[in-house]
């Protein structure tokens, strides 16, 4: 009986940790998504491209899972919290913030692209 007990709480630690390291390793991912998006975002320096990029970042970000919906939801909040602290507007504060939500969701971020963004983006 002990032997049992004991293995069935080891499979439930096994368990857990498994799933504890599939979280680091999706918010790792989902970091590296954000931060590529983030890279295009500044090589490509196309007005009016940031909401896609926001977009695309998180959606990303948000495919590989739960830890890197996380992942991205941080960064965002992060980002634009500081921005806001810096003085930036409140308007495009919620307007980015919206096509963060957008690509956690799932939806498409090409809704937010701009025309004659170049297609390497």
């Amino acid at each position: 009986m002990k032997l049992l007990t004991g293995l069935f709480f080891c499979s439930l630690v096994l368990g857990v940790s498994g799933e504890f390291f599939s979280f680091i390793k999706e918010a790792v991912q989902g970091t590296w998504d954000m931060w590529t998006a983030y890279t295009d975002m500044k090589e490509a320096n196309y007005i009016g491209a940031d909401k896609y990029f926001h977009a695309r970042g998180n959606y990303d970000a948000a495919q590989r899972g739960p830890g890197g919906a996380w992942a991205a939801e941080v960064i965002s909040d992060a980002r634009e919290g500081l921005q806001q602290l810096l003085g930036h507007g409140h308007e495009d504060s919620e307007a980015d913030q919206e096509a963060n939500r957008s690509g956690r969701r799932g939806e498409d971020p090409n809704q937010y692209r701009p025309e004659g963004l170049p297609d390497k983006y």
